[in-house]
């Protein structure tokens, strides 16, 4: 085996966003891309020489390929130690908890979360540090940099590792150790719930179906939910991980999880769904009869964190991206911890929760977490509900209108405009942005604007400052409206609006959300001109 460096050069678009770097796999296949990207890695991360790397992905198409190449570029450049997921499965909860765990310098997760994958989909890697969690700007805009001047790479000629096979190799002078991807996983689960409880929901007769929607749970949800729990065997379906995702979208919301909706709005239907997503880090929570809003699932699951045993001391404050609805917030007034709104992207929460400031954080977009890992994670989120299910005995609809019942009801949805040209939301943004002074005072439909901003954030622990996360417009009532452009597609842009009222009137509790957020939705357009902006009457996508 010899090591050769590869003459290269930089090439275009290789700038890691919030969630890493994310291309159409084509890209990713051209001649050096990634290669030039994980050499930069290196380049930017000079510990990772004589360290121990994570590697490991969500199974999607191109992830076998690039981990072998990830693997020989790592031994090039004086990795000590890979920890590889086998079969290159590791979901980015796990492997955060398997950064964690080892003490490793580091991982890299390949994934592009819940976007489609495919020879046709999306493909993406992101290099995460050692508390597990995502690179914070320092070294993303040093790994961005190299690749702006980068003119080699270091790899090591060798024929592929068997990542079917657990145990340990040597690829060169670094050992490659395969590991199995659910392990560490289930312990660190076991520690947080009972268990127990949880077994004797289901001998009670308590029913449940989980979407592994062919991606990256499902090893992890057959493990923990049919064979350590007890649930009937097909609890779990779509469990088998596929290159495409059995040709689906794997994003658990109710456009792409609707057959799973309809099944629990049924009279005969499961007690309990839920799903995940691409990687494992999304959830979807519904009962019977009732959707369960990943705003309001943050909440609930903050009122009643302490049912379960490693939460039994209470929390130490909650963590909401600033978009999340503000219904967490009641949650941490309530108890008298700290509330933080943060930018949206789980990097953000990480300082929070290193410094035991937070312990739960969630974001809109179906990602609940807390200081377990440093990522957001889909299943962690089931098991906690589970584990207040079989404490409270209660169903899911029964707990979350005692939940609004206690804390009032925020009526909330997020209305999703994907694929829009980026020029053309672009301009929608920067009109809007160039209004935001002109607003307060202004009327629009029953409601006075009180404030409009762009907002900014300084993190509390290291005083960093980040800024044009969202623009916000806050009314005299508490009412608000966000607007944002997200970075997790590859193809246009996705203009995402979110509208948000408050209801503390039990008896005003019970509307349809669409309709009780109608004047707001008016508003929306209104102010921002989105269907003239983005050539769509209605949203695509609204949850």
């Amino acid at each position: 085996m010899t090591v050769k460096d590869v003459p290269t050069q930089p090439i275009a678009g290789q700038k890691p966003g919030t969630s890493g770097l994310r291309k159409k796999v084509e890209v990713f296949q051209s001649p050096h891309y990634i290669e030039n990207f994980v050499q930069a890695v290196f380049d930017a991360v000079p510990e990772l020489r004589g360290g121990t790397l994570v590697v490991g992905g969500d199974g999607r198409f191109f992830n076998d390929v690039a981990i072998q190449r990830i693997l020989k570029i790592a031994a090039a450049n004086g990795v000590a130690k890979a920890v590889v997921g086998q079969n290159g499965l590791l979901s980015t909860p796990a492997a955060s908890a398997v950064i964690r765990d080892l003490g490793a310098t580091g991982g890299l997760i390949l994934s592009a979360s819940h976007n489609p994958g495919g020879p046709e989909g999306d493909f993406g890697i992101k290099y995460n540090i050692s508390n597990g969690g995502p690179a914070p700007e320092r070294i993303t805009d040093a790994i961005y940099a190299r690749t702006r001047t980068i003119d080699r790479y270091r790899m090591l000629s060798s024929p592929d590792v068997d990542l079917a096979r657990i145990g340990t190799l040597e690829l060169g002078d670094m050992a490659v150790e395969i590991i199995d991807p659910v392990s560490t996983y289930r312990t660190l689960m076991a520690e947080l719930f009972d268990f127990e409880a949880i077994r004797a929901l289901f001998r009670s007769g308590f029913t449940m179906r989980f979407d592994a929607m062919h991606a990256v749970t499902g090893p992890y949800a057959k493990a923990i939910l049919e064979d350590e729990l007890g649930a009937p065997a097909g609890t779990v379906v779509n469990a088998v991980p596929k290159p495409d995702f059995g040709g689906h979208h794997p994003d658990p919301n109710l456009v792409h999880a609707k057959d799973l909706f309809d099944l629990l709005m049924r009279e005969d239907g499961p007690d309990f769904g839920a799903a995940s997503d691409g990687d494992g880090d999304r959830n979807l929570i519904i009962g019977k009869g009732q959707f369960v809003t990943p705003s309001d699932s943050l909440a609930i699951l903050a009122a009643n964190a302490h049912l379960a045993p490693g939460y039994a001391a209470g929390i130490k404050g909650v963590a909401r991206s600033m978009p999340t609805s503000q219904a967490a917030d009641r949650v941490a007034e309530a108890l008298g911890v700290g509330a933080y709104e943060t930018p949206t992207g789980w990097k953000f929460f990480g300082n929070l929760l290193d410094a035991g400031m937070a312990t739960l954080c969630g974001e809109e977009s179906a990602g609940t977490g807390s200081d377990h890992v440093r990522e957001k994670d889909g299943l962690w989120a089931v098991l906690l509900w589970l584990n207040v299910l079989a404490v409270k005995r209660q169903s899911v609809r029964e707990i979350v209108h005692d939940h609004w019942q206690r804390f009032g009801r925020n009526y909330y949805s997020r209305h999703d405009y994907e694929e829009v040209d980026a020029e053309r939301a672009q301009t929608l943004m920067e009109g809007l942005r160039a209004r935001l002074a002109t607003l307060p005072g202004l009327e629009v439909g029953p409601r006075r604007i009180a404030k409009a901003d762009d907002f900014a954030y300084q993190d509390p622990v290291d005083g960093s400052v980040a800024e044009h996360q969202g623009l916000r417009v806050l009314f005299q009532d508490g009412a608000r409206i966000v607007f944002r452009l997200s970075g997790t597609g590859t193809v246009g842009a996705t203009l995402r609006v979110y509208i948000e009222r408050f209801e503390p009137d039990p008896a005003q509790q019970h509307l349809e959300t669409q309709a009780a957020l109608a004047d707001l939705i008016d508003a929306a357009n209104h102010l921002a001109g989105i269907h003239e902006h983005t050539g769509k009457a209605q949203p695509d996508v609204i949850t």
